[in-house]
């Protein structure tokens, strides 16, 4: 439950995320991945949690959510981040779809991040 997997083909905000991770969470293991096909391979219910960004080339994050799932991740484990607006984010993944679903540019939705990189780690022991 250790593991963080971040999927973002946005290199500038990937390298971001991890470093940031890895500062606030160093118990955590942070694996990233530019390429969303590659990033297929990580994927396993083994997770503690799985970061996707939803608008990517060639395989977006609602494909990769329903892959994870389909691989015995829970759905609680998954985060979306997007560049798109809550209400835009909300209508398109209703509550319950996911664990989370946050614009990855609003300083407020950091908060939430926090929140959640903080319960991993408490729930790890770390």
């Amino acid at each position: 439950m250790r593991k963080v997997l971040i999927i973002d083909d946005d290199k500038a905000f990937l390298a971001f995320l991890e470093n940031y991770v890895r500062g606030r969470c160093p118990d955590l293991q942070v694996q990233t991945c530019l390429d969303p096909v590659q990033g297929l391979a990580a994927i396993n219910a083994d997770l503690g949690l799985l970061l996707v960004d939803l608008e990517m080339q060639g395989l977006d994050g609602t494909k990769i959510l329903a892959y994870a799932t389909g691989k015995g991740l829970s759905k609680n484990r998954i985060i979306i981040l997007s560049g798109r607006d809550a209400d835009y984010l909300h209508q398109r993944f209703p509550m319950g779809t996911c664990l989370a679903v946050l614009n990855k540019y609003e300083a407020k939705q950091k908060a939430v991040l926090d929140m959640v990189f903080d319960s991993l780690q408490q729930k790890c022991g770390c």
